[in-house]
Formats: C-alpha cells, structure tokens, sequence
C-alpha cells in the first residue's frame, strides 16, 4: 500500500515501514499522526483520490532529529562590489511509517 501524504507543505509517496526524511518537527511525543493523505493506493494499483483529502490516517514514528550538510548560500550585486558569503547546517527528522489506515 502506498500513499501520497502532506507534511510541512511538502508532499511525499510513502509505503509502510520506510524511513522518510523530513524539515524538523518540533514535538514531545515519539509518534505524530499525519491526516493530510492526498491519495492512496492498495496492493491490486485501484486508486483513492479524494478532494481536498481522503478520510485516512497514517501514523509516523519519530526516530531521530540531526544537521544535514552544510548548504552554501551567496548573495551579491554585479558592478556595486557587494557580496555576501551565508553557511547553515538546516535541521532534519527521519521519520518511520507505522501504518497507513484508510476510512472508508
């Protein structure tokens, strides 16, 4: 079964038990449940598209937060002599897939 979630603006095709890597989530728990699933499909390729979203759930466990790579950011003006030099290491969640849990 794959499914077609919504996490932080950001869409991803997932499948149970597989590792997604995600911007940080700020959250206490070890798990979050994701309810913006977008689109669904079962083992035999029939599709559940439902609009805006479909009434399932798909539960997310959290296994560690880290830095990824640095990420090099330049900001410059031609001619002016103005040039700017940014670095930052962005924060990353991977997240487990649980389960995926269809209403219908």
């Amino acid at each position: 079964m794959y499914a077609v979630i919504e996490i932080k603006g950001h869409q991803y095709i997932v499948q149970e038990w597989m590792d997604i890597e995600i911007d940080k989530i700020e959250s206490e728990k070890d798990f979050v449940d994701c309810v913006d699933v977008l689109c669904f499909f079962d083992n035999n390729w029939n599709i559940n598209i439902w609009k805006p979203k479909l009434d399932a759930v798909v539960n997310l466990a959290i296994k560690s937060n880290f830095k990824w790579e640095k990420v090099n950011i330049i900001k410059f003006r031609r001619k002016n002599r103005y040039k700017r030099k940014i670095w930052f290491r962005p924060l990353r969640t991977v997240l487990e897939v649980k389960s995926i849990k269809i209403n219908e």
